[in-house]
């Protein structure tokens, strides 16, 4: 039986039905199976849908009666493949945004947004969901449980930090169970109240994470890796625009579980400290900056303590990594460690003027729009491209960011949401987020 625990190892391990409510587990790490690596290359499905029940099931046979339960992407308006377009000969790019939100978040956060639902459903039990999001998480949460008779959602975003198409999609949405929030801070900020609030216990009611922290999500973004993997023959490389660094782990979840990636790249913004990390095995979160990309406007990302598990394969060793990265601001691998990062990892920055240079750049070579996020990972995939095809991930609709579009082409196009908003300020305080939900 495949059971869940922590990567600081002294919380208690679980089952699958509680992993899809959990967030942080009590320990302050994030969980991850017990079972040893399973092949996913031979899975064989019908449609893209049938493909990530199938990989669920695989990965842990308690998954099944929930994941059948109920359809994973009601919010999608047509089957829910992704788009493979080759864009020169060996350089490729798969679009993930063309969900209900125009963003990746869309492929994770419609299968977490049911599987959490139909389990609150099943035990009885009034869910509240918190999340935080640099950009396009939050959208993708709201359309995943909006509407739900069994959970609420508070989504926290980072006042006047992300386009004003990304927060409109998200403070537009007017249903009884979503409240807004935009937090006088950064991510960073949103991301700390939020594992703040996931350690307390709250009277009647089951705190939920959507964030990529919740194990849900990298299952159902690898399952896109696993679908190209049926698209390429051989093996691949992928660059990834990273930001809490959640879909690099998904593909290094795929490779480790049979998928022939060879290496992940990830492409970063200005806001640089995985760029950092993966070049020198030094972890050290900086001031996070603004920046035309602002769904990578991140300096302490998530997702990254899991990879950190793996490399180490110590429970102990993670956790004093972190306690390390906690007294002293910063947290170093050992030299042997950092090597092992990099024989798979490779990682490069583009600040913003460089962004808009790569948005000409992929115009004029291949008569694409690209969005800020995007245009760093086809760059990327140009500058790095060797033998074998290499395939950079689409995260965004340039639709979402199209002042930044109107800039660089120097256009007068409208892309807005002309709908009423609705969200409330508060300061970056726990005390004052729970003053606006309870």
């Amino acid at each position: 039986m495949t059971k869940y625990k922590s990567t600081r190892g002294s919380a208690t391990e679980i089952l699958f039905e509680d992993v899809v409510l959990s967030g942080t587990a009590e320990d302050g790490g994030l969980y991850i199976p017990t079972q040893e690596k399973i092949d996913l290359s031979s899975i064989e499905s019908i449609s893209y849908e049938s493909l990530v029940k199938d990989i669920f099931i695989t990965l842990d046979k308690n998954s099944e009666k929930l994941v059948n339960s109920k359809p994973l992407y009601q919010g999608f308006k047509e089957e829910p493949s992704p788009n493979l377009v080759e864009l020169d000969k060996g350089i490729f790019l798969m679009e993930l945004f063309h969900g209900p939100t125009e963003s990746f978040k869309d492929y994770a956060l419609q299968v977490l947004g049911t599987l959490a639902d139909q389990q609150l459903k099943k035990t009885g039990m009034k869910g509240l969901a918190l999340v935080a999001t640099s950009g396009d998480t939050g959208s993708a949460a709201i359309q995943g449980v909006k509407d739900s008779n069994n959970i609420d959602i508070v989504v926290l975003h980072p006042y006047n930090k992300v386009s004003e198409y990304q927060r409109k999609q998200m403070t537009t949405v007017d249903s009884p169970n979503v409240i807004n929030l935009a937090v006088k801070g950064d991510y960073d900020d949103c991301q700390k109240l939020v594992k703040e609030l996931l350690t307390k216990e709250i009277p009647d009611r089951r705190l939920v994470s959507l964030n990529s922290i919740n194990w849900i999500r990298v299952v159902a973004q690898s399952s896109y890796y696993v679908w190209l993997s049926k698209q390429i023959e051989g093996s691949f490389d992928v660059v990834i625009p990273s930001g809490n660094f959640g879909n690099a782990y998904s593909a290094y979840f795929a490779k480790n579980n049979g998928i022939p990636i060879d290496n992940i790249i990830c492409s970063t913004n200005k806001n640089n400290v995985l760029t950092r990390f993966i070049q020198t095995g030094k972890l050290e979160p900086f001031q996070t900056m603004e920046s035309l990309a602002p769904s990578m406007d991140i300096q302490l990302p998530s997702s990254l303590e899991r990879l950190i598990h793996d490399l180490f394969q110590d429970s102990f060793l993670t956790r004093t990594f972190y306690e390390d990265l906690k007294s002293n601001g910063h947290a170093s691998l050992p030299e042997d460690i950092t090597k092992k990062l990099q024989a798979t990892f490779q990682s490069d920055s583009f600040d913003d003027e460089e962004i808009k240079s790569n948005m000409k750049k992929v115009s004029d070579l291949y008569d694409y729009t690209s969005d800020p996020h995007t245009s760093t990972s086809i760059a990327l995939a140009q500058m790095t491209k060797k033998s074998k095809p290499i395939v950079s991930v689409g995260t965004a609709s340039p639709v979402k960011f199209q002042s930044v579009v109107n800039e660089v082409f120097n256009l007068d196009n409208e892309s807005s949401i002309e709908l009423k908003e609705s969200f409330d300020i508060i300061d970056n305080s726990l005390d004052k987020l729970k003053e606006k939900i309870f």
